[in-house]
């Protein structure tokens, strides 16, 4: 039997207290036919000097200099000295299971082009590990023992950046790192999910995600709250959006204003619901915000919530039910 060699995309920077292990779980897994292409992102650090060390023991390890600034120049680099047939992304201050290469290998291989192979994945910090990030973990991981990771997409990425695997030939017509857009792993997700990449259930933890306060996704500006917003909203008018019909934002938050300016900018008409009675009835950015029994008077809404409470949000979704309104196709969740 043949087996198909992994590149395995790593954009590393200052990172060199976590290298080591990384690179060790690499080494170590059960699957051996895999190339990391390791590109240094300006590092400052012994990072650099790591890499090339255990590039010299292993010629798998294949190390690069970022022409450019940030991940996904650093990414474009990766993938343009890659070879493999099967692509995967890793983190270079992540661990990876000793079994994550050969399960998601056979399950592109049982599944064939147009799937996506995603791992289960566990959160760890000397400090403990947030209740945020314990809940982000635990949502994930549902979605993907089952394979309905896109089923809420719009919420936050459902396909976690550095465990996923994919056919070379179903992430180039997925358009690979040719966008510009950051989130890049969200972006990514969103390319995938727009064609109709399937994504394969997984019940086993494949990837070990570390958490530190300088994490690049907790420091850098281009994963703050408003980049994910915009991606959201960038695919749903592209992907859902149905101009006949009314389009209706419920929530004034944070995430309700910053939807409801970005669709005024772009000359979007659209319905504004609020359950706050000091808000209804004042305007912002120019658009009246109005009560929830507006909802009467329009003959099949589309809606976008950006009401993050739970308990809210259980009491939309029996409202959408009973009125005979499905998930992504009706209403989307973008919190």
């Amino acid at each position: 039997m043949q087996y198909p060699t992994v590149s395995l995309f790593i954009p590393f920077k200052n990172t060199q207290e976590y290298l080591p292990e990384c690179l060790d779980s690499i080494l170590n897994q059960t699957y051996s036919h895999w190339e990391v292409l390791a590109v240094n992102d300006h590092s400052t650090d012994q990072s650099l000097a790591i890499l090339r060390s255990y590039a010299a023991k292993d010629s798998r390890i294949k190390v690069f200099t970022n022409n450019g600034n940030g991940i996904i120049p650093a990414l474009r680099t990766a993938y343009a000295e890659s070879s493999g047939n099967l692509l995967s992304r890793m983190d270079s201050d992540d661990i990876m299971k000793p079994n994550r290469l050969q399960v998601m290998v056979d399950s592109l291989l049982e599944f064939g082009p147009g799937h996506l192979s995603v791992g289960q994945v566990k959160y760890f910090s000397p400090r403990g590990i947030s209740n945020g990030y314990e809940r982000y973990e635990a949502w994930l991981n549902q979605l993907t023992s089952k394979g309905h990771n896109y089923d809420e997409i719009y919420k936050e990425c459902v396909v976690p950046s550095p465990c996923w695997m994919v056919h070379r030939e179903d992430f180039e017509h997925s358009g690979g790192f040719t966008s510009d857009r950051y989130p890049e792993d969200y972006d990514l997700t969103f390319r995938f999910y727009e064609n109709h990449i399937k994504i394969i259930p997984c019940q086993e933890i494949l990837h070990l995600w570390r958490d530190y306060d300088t994490r690049t996704s907790r420091t850098h500006e281009h994963y703050a709250q408003n980049y994910f917003l915009d991606i959201k909203l960038h695919y749903f008018l592209k992907l859902e959006y149905n101009p006949t019909r009314p389009l209706v934002i419920w929530g004034a938050g944070f995430k309700g204003k910053s939807i409801a300016k970005n669709l005024v900018r772009q000359g979007i008409g659209f319905v504004w619901l609020c359950d706050n009675p000091q808000k209804i009835g004042k305007k912002i950015y120019g658009q009246q915000l109005v009560h929830f029994n507006i909802l009467k008077t329009l003959e099949n809404p589309q809606s976008i919530i950006t009401v993050a409470n739970e308990v809210a949000q259980s009491e939309i979704r029996e409202f959408f039910s009973t009125i005979g309104q499905h998930p992504m196709k009706d209403y989307f969740f973008f919190c």
